[in-house]
């Protein structure tokens, strides 16, 4: 099978190719410029969210049996700063490489990422495939959008799935996003590198997972004779504070001397708390979770603290 991903940069992306190559695949990966990580194997084809002609042009060029959208702003309070690029570089992208799709001549079977994001306020907890859909941010609204137009092609004969996704992590994860702000700042103060870890609302809750057991549904989903939209969470809810904990453990320190709450990062109070609902894809895609919160987030320190170990002892000299 040739199998096209856009993301291939970023950590869904990453770790998608390293499954499917394993499995003997051929890989294309959509990049808008020379990617600075390493992406062995992976034949990368040139394309720009925010560039319909550049995407159709890759979905030619890359000829693929399976396309994997992953491509998207990941960072979710970034859309309020550029709500117009946002929607375009997810709806109106989707839409473009939905429409390539299904121009080809050959069948072609396309997973397409959603989010979490767009429940926001759904009024309910845990979420299911069912439940309302009331994002609260430009992003939540654009991945909704890509959301009912994948219904819509699907609906047209596309072959297309989609995963609601919740928050996954992994040791790929910028260190923007809470988990591996936590994870590094654990290792950091274990190493004496750093005294404090500054962070937000310690009871904020989220539905994470491991990155790994999210990517592998996606490939499940395109496999399937019949395709259809599933939420892929834990079904747990856990805090920030429990994450914290986690992860100081893992890395031998006492959270209690290093955790400072900064008040102007704490948001408002949760209307809805994020928690999936991962039913119906147990039953019908055969998908759990094989990665513990508690191995995910040790993995995660354990990266940390070789990263930054290494970054700190001088280079050997020549003989």
């Amino acid at each position: 099978m040739r199998a096209l991903v856009t993301g291939v940069a970023g950590q869904d992306g990453s770790i998608l190719s390293e499954m499917l190559l394993e499995d003997g695949h051929e890989v294309a990966g959509l990049v808008r410029r020379e990617p600075d990580v390493a992406l062995d194997g992976v034949r990368l084809v040139h394309g720009d969210l925010l560039d319909a002609e550049s995407l159709r042009r890759a979905v030619a060029e890359a000829e693929p049996d399976w396309i994997f959208h992953l491509g998207a702003p990941s960072f979710v309070p970034l859309s309020w700063e550029r709500p117009v690029e946002t929607f375009t570089a997810i709806a109106a992208a989707t839409a473009v490489l939905f429409d390539a799709a299904a121009s080809l001549d050959r069948d072609v079977r396309v997973y397409a990422s959603s989010s979490s994001e767009i429940f926001g306020d759904a009024g309910e907890s845990p979420q299911n495939e069912a439940s309302p859909c009331r994002p609260l941010t430009p992003y939540g609204v654009a991945k909704l959008a890509a959301l009912q137009l994948a219904r819509v092609w699907r609906g047209r004969g596309l072959h297309v799935s989609a995963g609601i996704a919740y928050n996954h992590e992994s040791e790929r994860r910028p260190e923007r996003f809470v988990t591996r702000k936590v994870t590094r700042g654990a290792a950091a103060i274990a190493l004496g590198l750093a005294d404090e870890l500054v962070l937000g609302d310690l009871d904020a809750v989220r539905d994470w997972s491991a990155a790994r057991d999210v990517v592998a549904a996606a490939r499940l989903m395109v496999e399937q004779d019949e395709p259809d939209d599933y939420v892929l969470a834990s079904g747990v809810g856990r805090t920030v504070r429990e994450l914290v904990d986690v992860a100081f453990a893992a890395a031998g320190v006492d959270p209690d001397e290093h955790i400072r709450v900064d008040e102007a990062l704490v948001r408002a109070p949760q209307a809805t708390l994020p928690v999936g609902d991962p039913e119906k894809a147990r039953e019908r895609l055969g998908w759990r979770p094989t990665i513990s919160f508690e191995e995910l987030i040790g993995d995660m320190v354990a990266h940390d603290l070789r990263d930054l170990q290494a970054a700190r002892e001088p280079p050997s000299s020549c003989p």
